[in-house]
């Protein structure tokens, strides 16, 4: 019989089992209440935290390994931000290992590296199809944690609910008057990009509304500046819905190079809410990740897996905002 873990803490002193990690390591950021009360939980429970032993016995440190893409992208990037700050407050350092490509051989030797250092365990940032055949390669008994990866793989997952998101934006649209909605996406081998086609596409089908053709593009700026030249030409589109911020700031500058007027002519929403887009013209509408909540949901599955304990749902979502502003 395995005595109380962390979890058992956290369910009697009713906080999360990240509030537990903070008091335990001396965190200065949790309340006096809450540090007497998980304090209490701890002393009647007769918990003792195992890490000290574990890392001696294994190797291990208190240092968690994050394998993530070599990229500016705003999402990627800012769940890298999440993630150290997570982990910081819990106790651990994170040891990033950068790769150019997200395919096997590039991910398997990330791997490695952080294996040969004894990370606690693993983060894998893998937004993309060619991240999911390297993932299920890796050794079974190393407490992993993928965030943005392939759903449809058995591998613990953490992810915003893109679905959701892209749902609401269209029919943030829709409700505005809109008989239908446009959408320019992101790669076609992202599940992100896949998840906001399909939440559009729902969102059309549940309302009724005509189903446009879909308007490809990558994540960039450019590319919503050659789908806006494209759009701008086309009378019957009131509305468009781009798969992130910088393809709305493309289609923005498209659109008033045409004289239509946004939001006169056309409404626009993109997603990821990154910190320009309150200042675009005009401020754009869009969906807000919260990659704070990603970071901190990744890091208590890990957890959970460092401390031996059940690890839990395979899958976590969190739910992003709709941010309304006067693009709509």
């Amino acid at each position: 019989m395995r005595g109380p873990a962390m979890t058992d803490v956290a369910r009697l002193a009713g906080v999360s089992h990240q509030t537990v990690s903070r008091v335990l390591n001396g965190h200065p950021n949790v309340r006096e209440q809450t540090r007497l009360r998980v304090q209490a939980a701890i002393t009647e429970l007769g918990y003792r935290p195992n890490r000290a032993a574990r890392a001696l016995v294994t190797g291990r440190s208190q240092v968690i390994g994050v394998v993530a893409q070599n990229t500016t992208l705003y999402g990627p990037a800012s769940l890298l931000a999440a993630l150290e700050q997570t982990a910081a407050e819990a106790g651990f350092a994170v040891s990033v290992g950068s790769v150019r490509d997200l395919d096997h051989r590039s991910i398997s030797a990330a791997v490695e590296r952080h294996l040969a250092h004894r990370v606690a365990g693993i983060v894998v940032i893998a937004p993309v199809e060619s991240a999911g055949e390297a993932l299920e390669r890796l050794p079974h008994d190393v407490p992993l944690v993928t965030v943005d990866g392939d759903p449809r793989r058995p591998i613990p997952l953490v992810t915003v609910d893109q679905v959701a998101g892209a749902r609401a934006a269209t029919e943030h649209l829709l409700a505005a008057g809109h008989r239908t909605v446009w959408h320019v996406s992101g790669p076609s081998d992202w599940f992100d990009s896949a998840g906001r086609i399909e939440g559009w596409r729902e969102a059309l089908r549940q309302a009724g509304a005509e189903v446009p053709p879909l308007v490809p593009a990558d994540w960039s700026a450019a590319a919503g500046y050659r789908c806006g030249q494209m759009l701008a030409r086309m009378p019957e589109v009131t509305a468009v819905f781009t798969a992130n911020d910088h393809l709305a700031l493309g289609v923005l500058r498209a659109l008033h190079e045409h004289g239509r007027r946004v939001p006169d002519d056309i409404s626009v929403v993109g997603f990821d809410d990154v910190p320009e887009a309150a200042y675009f013209i005009p401020p754009l509408t869009t969906v807000r990740p919260d990659f704070t909540a990603v970071a901190a949901a990744s890091l208590d599955l890990l957890l959970a897996q460092i401390e031996s304990e059940s690890a839990g749902p395979l899958r976590q979502s969190t739910a992003p905002t709709l941010v309304p502003r006067r693009s709509v």
